[in-house]
Order: C-alpha cells, then structure tokens, then sequence
C-alpha cells in the first residue's frame, strides 16, 4: 500500500495516497472542481481543461486529473484566474455546440449545461459558422449525434479499457476530429450501453429510449437485474404503467456503475407478448378463464396425481418467496420432484446442496481483481455475466493475473491461454502433465471459475470430481484467507433455488403426469410426457406456456418486491416499479391461493410470514445485500463430497464436450425474447461477427412486424 501524504486545497489539509491527482484530493477535501473528460474509472486523458487549478510556485495553471499530488503541495480552486479560465473553456466547448436542448435527450441530465450554468458567461463571442459532423450508425442501441459531441474521449476509453473490444477511436485532427468506428460497423460489446451514461452532452443517447420521456415525467426506483445472474444494481424508471428505461446504480461490491446491455435495454420485452389473464386449454386453443375457475381445475388434478408422479420445474427468473411458497405446497401434497429449469433436467444438479460453496462464487465479484492466475472451465464470462468479465480485464490490463481456459474457445477480451476443448483437460491439470499446472499450484491467489452449465452435463458429477480434483492439488486455492474455486451461475434463480434446496430426493423418478412450471421456459417438451397435466405459472407467453393446459399469470421483476440470490451468494430485493398487467398476480400469491383451493393451506397470509418462513429454509435468503462466505473447513468438506460423487476411476471417462449456458447473449430468458430492440441487436451482432444471421434476422423482422 502506498504511503500517505499531506497537501492543502482552498486551505484544508487533506491526507491522500501518493500517486493520487490533485482532483482526487479536492474530492476528499469536499471541494467541487468542474470536469467533462476525467471519470475515475477511466484513463486519465487530460484534454477538456475545465479542472484547470492554480498550484503554488507554480507558473502556470494545471489540469488538476493529471497532476499528481506532492508533499506539502497548495491548490487554489476558486480564484478570479481560474473564473477566466474556465468561463474561457466553456465559450470554445460552446462554440460549435448545436445548442438544440428542447429536442435533446440528454435534456435534464445533461453535464454540458449544468456546467454552462454554473461556470460559464451571459455571452459568447464567436461569430463563426459552426462546425458539423455526420453522425455515425454503431448499431441498434446507440443513437449518435455526433455534432454535439465535445471530444471528451470518454466513450474512446471505456470501449478499449473496460469492455475490451477497441471499436471506438479518434481520426482526424483539430477541427476536422471526429469519434467513430473508424469502418462503418456496429459495436459489438456486450458493455455499449455505458457509454451513453458516460457522455457529458447529447452525443450518445439511447436510441430505443429516443424522444420518449423527459426525466422529470419518470418515476425512480430502485432494484436489481435480473437477467443474468450477478445482480446488477439498478433503477427503473417509470411513467405511470410503462416501464421507460433502465440505467445503472453504483454498487462497488457488485457491479461498480455498468450494467450489461441485456439489462439496459430488454426493458422493451415487458411490454410484449404478456401473459394478462388465466388461461385454460380446451382442445387446441386457449380459453379465458376466472382465477377461481383455473386454481379450481389445477387443485383437483393436483390432488388426483399420484405424489411420486407430480413434478416442479423451477425457471430461471424464479424469486425466491415462489420458490419456497410451491416447494411448502408440494412437500405437503407428497411430492418430492423438484427441479430447475436447466439444459439436462433430467438429473440431479452436479453441484449439490449440502454445501453452498459448492455452488456459489466463493471468490467474490469484487475479489477478481485480486487473482494472480484466473482458470476458466466450461464458461464464456463474455456472454454470461459481460459486467464481470469486465472485472477480470482488470489484473490482465495490471498485468498482474494470467489466464486459461478449459472449454470451447471464445473471444474474453483478454488473452489466455487454451488448455483444451473437453473435461479430460481438467485431469491433466490435477496430474500435473500440462505445464500450466505448476502456474496454477505456484499462485498466491488463483481463481478457478467453473460455468453453471458443467453442473448440467450428462457426466457432470464426474467433470465436478475432477474439479475436485484439481482443486486438492493447488494449495492456495481454497485457504482461511482465499477462496478461489468460484461457480459461476447464469441464471438469476439458480443459487436462491439451490439454497432452498429444490432439487429432486433422489436422482431417478418415474415418467410425471402432473407437471408445474414456475416461469421455467427452457424445459425440452420430450422431457414431459404426452399425456401430464400440465401448469405454466410465469408473465410470458413464451415455450413454457406453449407446452401448458393451465396458465396462470404471474408478475415480472419489475411488478413486484421479490428476492433474488446472485452468484456469489448475495440476497438482493427487486422493487415494484409499476403494477402487474391485467389479472396477473405476484408468483407467491398465486401458489398460496392454490394451496387454499387444494385443501393444503399454507401457513402465511403476507410476505412477512412468508420471509419468516425463508429465514428458516436457508438464513442468508433474509439478510438482504449481504455477503456471507463459507469457511476454509465447510468448502474442504463440500470439496471431498464433489470427488467422492463421481463415477469409479475409468467408468466414465471425461470426454464429450461441454456446452454453451448462452448461445444468443441476446435473447436468454422470456424478457428479452419478446423485445423487439434485442431482436436486432441479435441481429446487427450476427451480421457484425459474419456469422449466419438469418435466424437472428427472422426474429428482427417478426419483432418489428
């Protein structure tokens, strides 16, 4: 750590880190100097010159982001000099501004006019033609209007440093500069959306959120992501029923202040194909039904299933007070079937319950950083949790952490080196026969993350053995101190429905004839039999409804208070934004009004109750935003366990190849699914890549039908 040193700004003396700028120490001292070009996550660039200050002894005033401080060091801020000088800043920023706020999006929240107000003259006095620029298409998510833009390079650097792709660059110079793609294509980070969040002016706005709203007309609130399973933080912001945009909160621990492109813009899909009143199949076709009239069919075919034979599939958006609510309903009605909704239901999840570490991210998200050696088996962090893999870029850029990757291959946005395609590499690692194998054991601190999806394999309590494996054989790995072997979840669900423990008692059951989907749209229609009753709870009509006799209505994360699990094992609190459309209810209310109508009351009439039942389940599902980790003593534990669950030395041996958890970053869930804006950024991004993008192409033209 480095040392501390003492300066003075305006007066105050501020006690700061060496290194550390001099608008750093005046943040810490509680003085405001002005800035377009310097963000804190961000490289220093240094060009706007509106954080000009004045140093002792010093001739000449220095931009104040790119100064370091010094021992004993005097900053004026507020002097008539630095008036001058930034009123000066502000008349060539304005300059060539096209000042069109009344139709500007950015209107309201915009860093060029609070500035301008703030800090700049009654007048200008440039009487010159005003330049302009030709806006740039970088795809169906950003909408640009390049004439307002003021050269702050901050888009520039967040592209190449944080999301890694280098798509975004300056040619030209002087008056003729201009920000672009240099060839004329779409961006393809994951991550793009940020940059609209970190334009100072108009230049980058949203183009689905384009003319719509003026931030005064929208209500805030605050939540959490749901669609991949880190649990970014986020606001919603509303008008009246609608569901207007989503921008990110600052939450460190989690997601720092991005959030993944998914979460910004699917917010379009909750408008579409919903799932408003219950529904009953008569023959071929669905017909509207009372709530009464659907509980009481769904009760009587409940209660006329032979227990053994009634199953519940638990989806990927699932909260947690549903998913204790249906299995307290099922255990009572004899049922001990319970699964996720995941690309092998069939068995049981490899990871197993009996030790959360087993299936959590033990390492943190912010615990990344620290990695020396980062082991990737049979995940693409890119497309699972894109703001996380923003995180790992961060050693690689320190140059401090080397990677590797066991799985198929995939552009990270970091180099790393490829192990191999299937599981039989994790076995050379743990023999010590790759020669990456003494990197791992010599670490200080390696990271291990393992894909939800290898949880998921047909041989995955093998592949997980061999994890196991792996794992006993690098010291450093799992420590009083350091907890490296991390899972890493890519379902919002997954690690809430683990702790609960909804996994089926044993691993083989006979064929179900009662079938219940808690929003579980992924689930393969020849894993049901031809003649189960079937029940889809969830607020899209998507597969999971098409394959139902009853469907009933529920609430998406925006229309109700709920807790979420993300995969590091942090319990988190959607919040209602707007209300549920039409008949739809919250997911826990139907199941306890089912359980009403099967004669299986269950114990709880409000949330409270329920919660208090959750605190009984599994505790931390009731200690919202914290994170809880699991002792060196208890992961060893969990770890023998994980070995000792695979197949006898030889009988299956680690081959095949391990799956995709996302094929379409774009399209993963019902949500976005039904948008239209995800529609054709699959699109854009197929075309962009060069792959086959008819299928992506189809469903932007059906979403824009």
């Amino acid at each position: 750590m480095r040392k501390e040193i003492e300066l003075f700004v305006d007066g105050k003396a501020v006690q700061i880190e060496e290194g550390s700028a001099i608008i750093q120490a005046a943040e810490k001292a509680g003085v405001t100097i002005p800035r377009f070009c310097y963000h804190e996550r961000l490289g220093v660039a240094g060009n706007c010159r509106m954080c000009l200050v004045e140093v002792e002894k010093s001739p000449k005033m220095a931009a104040s982001c790119a100064m370091p401080v010094a021992p004993g060091m005097r900053v004026l801020t507020d002097t008539p000099k630095i008036k001058q000088a930034r009123e000066g800043v502000m008349e060539f920023l304005l300059a060539n501004h096209p000042l069109d706020c009344p139709i500007c999006d950015q209107g309201g929240e915009c860093d060029l006019q609070d500035q301008s107000m703030r800090y700049g003259m009654d007048r200008g006095r440039f009487s010159e033609n005003k330049r302009a620029v030709e806006d740039k298409d970088i795809g169906p998510l950003v909408r640009t209007t390049m004439t307002r833009c003021i050269h702050c390079t901050r888009c520039v650097r967040f592209i190449n440093e944080v999301a890694g792709t280098a798509e975004l660059g300056t040619s030209g110079r002087g008056n003729d500069m201009q920000i672009g793609t240099y060839v004329s294509r779409p961006l393809t980070s994951e991550l793009s959306g940020n940059i609209i969040d970190l334009c100072p002016v108009g230049a980058l706005t949203s183009k689905p959120y384009a003319f719509s709203a003026r931030p005064w007309e929208l209500k805030n609130t605050e939540s959490i992501d749901v669609l991949d399973a880190l649990g970014s933080n986020v606001r919603i912001d509303s008008r009246g029923e609608e569901v207007m945009r989503v921008i990110p909160r600052t939450n460190d621990e989690v997601n720092e202040e991005w959030i993944s492109d998914k979460a910004r813009f699917a917010c379009d899909g909750l408008k579409r194909q919903r799932l408003t009143t219950p529904l009953v199949r008569v023959g071929d076709k669905f017909e509207p039904a009372t709530w009464a009239d659907a509980l009481r069919l769904v009760a009587e075919r409940l209660r006329a299933a032979q227990p053994e034979r009634v199953r519940a599939v638990a989806g990927d958006l699932a909260d947690a007070e549903a998913m204790v609510a249906l299995k307290d309903l099922l255990n009572a009605a004899g049922c001990e079937d319970l699964r996720v909704d995941a690309m092998n239901s069939h068995a049981v999840p490899g990871f197993g319950v009996d030790v959360r570490a087993n299936y959590a991210f033990n390492a943190s998200i912010a615990g990344v950083e620290d990695a020396d050696v980062v082991l990737l088996i049979g995940t693409n962090p890119r497309h699972e949790a894109p703001v996380l893999n923003a995180r790992l870029r961060k050693p690689y850029l320190a140059g401090t952490a080397q990677f590797a990757l066991v799985g198929r291959a995939a552009d990270l946005t970091y180099d790393y080196e490829h192990i191999g395609e299937t599981p039989a590499a994790i076995d050379a690692l743990a023999s010590g026969s790759h020669p990456f194998a003494e990197t791992l054991r010599s670490a200080k601190r390696p990271l291990v993350i393992v894909g939800g999806a290898v949880g998921e394999l047909g041989n995955s309590a093998d592949v997980l053995a061999a994890v196991a494996r792996l794992a006993e054989s690098v010291p450093a790995l799992v420590s009083d101190e350091w907890n490296g072997l991390s899972v890493l979840q890519y379902a919002a669900g997954r690690t809430a429905a683990l702790d609960i423990g909804f996994v089926p008692s044993t691993a083989a059951s006979v064929a179900p004839e009662f079938v219940y989907l808690l929003g579980a749209d992924e689930v393969r229609p020849a894993d049901i039999p031809a003649n189960a009753f079937v029940v889809y709870q969830g607020h899209h009509g998507d597969a999971g409804a098409h394959l139902a006799d009853v469907v009933l209505p529920g609430a998406a994360y925006t229309e109700k208070t709920a807790t979420f699990v993300n995969t590091e094992g942090r319990a988190q609190l959607t919040r209602q934004a707007v209300g549920a459309p039409g008949a739809a209810r919250e997911d826990w209310k139907i199941v306890r009004a089912l359980s009403e109508a099967a004669g299986l009351t269950l114990p709880y009439d409000d949330v409270s109750a329920l919660r208090a039942r959750m605190a009984d389940v599994c505790p931390t599902l009731v200690h919202i935003g914290e994170l809880e980790s699991t002792s060196a003593a208890v992961a060893r534990l969990g770890l023998a366990q994980m070995r000792n669950s695979g197949s006898a030395a030889g009988v299956r041996p680690l081959d095949g190849a391990f799956v995709r958890a996302v094929d379409d970053y774009y399209m993963t869930d019902a949500i976005s699914r039904a948008s239209r804006t995800m529609a054709r950024a699959s699109a854009s991004a197929a075309k962009a890549l060069g792959r086959s993008a008819s299928s992506s192409e189809e469903s932007a033209k059906q979403a824009t039908a």
